[in-house]
């Protein structure tokens, strides 16, 4: 049975439209979603076998995985991962944006993803994104959409050529518009040092 191909307006999330998405979450749905960098894939944290499909997705074993969470906003991240002072900071003036901070997780991160001693935490600055979170009420996971047989386009920004691609894979795939080309800037907060480990979308500073 192909995925559902749900319009939601980009700016103003249609309520019903977002409890959709939020029940098929909670079913152990897997969905494909825009953020503010590129469109990505997530499934309820807690739900295992949906972490598991998504690693099959991506041709990869579960405790291999390089998932991140997205979060409402900073008050969930102390319930995955640790955090210092100064990465609290930090965080706070930067988040919402594109960026993911790698935190030292802490032992209540879901048993299928705890083969790392790092989490990748994300707040996006996309309404619809962070509405599914918030009706949610805990994190949702997240990885990018990557098209590695597109040597122009690293990660499809169509959510109509998306749909075409892992209709049969996932089991929603939202359209929000356009999305971008450039993924989050990842950063290393396990120490005050903030190594940058990938730049993208997002300009630090300290």
């Amino acid at each position: 049975m192909p995925a559902e191909f749900i319009r939601i307006h980009p700016q103003n999330p249609e309520p019903r439209k977002i409890q959709q998405v939020v029940n098929s979450l909670r079913e152990g749905g897997v969905v494909i979603y825009p953020t503010d960098t590129v469109y990505a894939m997530g499934c309820d944290i807690h739900n295992a076998r949906a972490v598991e499909r998504i690693a099959r997705i991506k041709g990869i074993k579960p405790q291999k995985n390089d998932f991140s969470f997205i979060c409402f906003d900073l008050s969930h991240i102390a319930d995955y991962a640790k955090v210092g002072n100064n990465a609290f900071k930090v965080m706070k003036r930067l988040l919402p944006g594109p960026f993911t901070f790698i935190l030292e997780a802490n032992n209540r991160v879901p048993k299928v993803l705890a083969n790392r001693r790092t989490v990748g935490i994300r707040v996006p600055d996309h309404p619809i994104t962070r509405q599914i979170v918030f009706e949610l009420d805990h994190p949702i996971i997240t990885t990018s959409i990557k098209d590695y047989d597109d040597d122009i386009m690293e990660y499809p920004n169509d959510p109509e050529v998306i749909f075409e691609r892992f209709q049969h894979q996932v089991d929603i795939v939202i359209d929000g518009g356009l999305g971008g080309l450039i993924p989050s800037t990842v950063i290393d907060a396990t120490n005050d040092d903030f190594e940058i480990i990938r730049q993208g979308a997002g300009v630090f500073e300290i």
